[in-house]
């Protein structure tokens, strides 16, 4: 662009000279609105992580995945193209995690059975 030619070292040493760093970019929900989550943080979570911290409610922050046991092809050398059998896809292993807002406690539950939102 500019006909300078630097070297990816050269070049990763100028941007953090400037203080810059090299992040992983977040991302946000596309219809988050900042003013209605600092209203929820405010008036909901924090009074709720309070009452945890002086024992009187446990707040746990939950989060679940869930695997689908496949496989990745990719590429190989060989003299003949290779098949190899893999699962339907419809088996999973399913993951539930929660964590303990105060004293970091991790609770895990998993299963490889249907799971229901019931």
């Amino acid at each position: 662009m500019l006909g300078i030619k630097r070297s990816p070292t050269q070049v990763r040493k100028f941007l953090k000279s400037l203080r810059m760093k090299c992040l992983k970019i977040g991302s946000l929900p596309s219809k988050a609105d900042p003013d209605e989550q600092e209203d929820y943080k405010q008036k909901k979570l924090e009074p709720r992580l309070n009452e945890a911290k002086e024992g009187k409610r446990a707040v746990f922050f939950v989060d679940a995945a869930h695997f689908v046991m496949g496989a990745f092809l990719g590429f190989v050398w060989c003299f003949e193209r290779l098949f190899v059998k893999l699962p339907s896809g419809r088996k999973r292993f399913n993951v539930l995690g929660a964590l303990n807002a105060i004293t970091h406690e991790v609770i895990l539950v998993t299963n490889d059975t249907y799971i229901t939102a019931t």
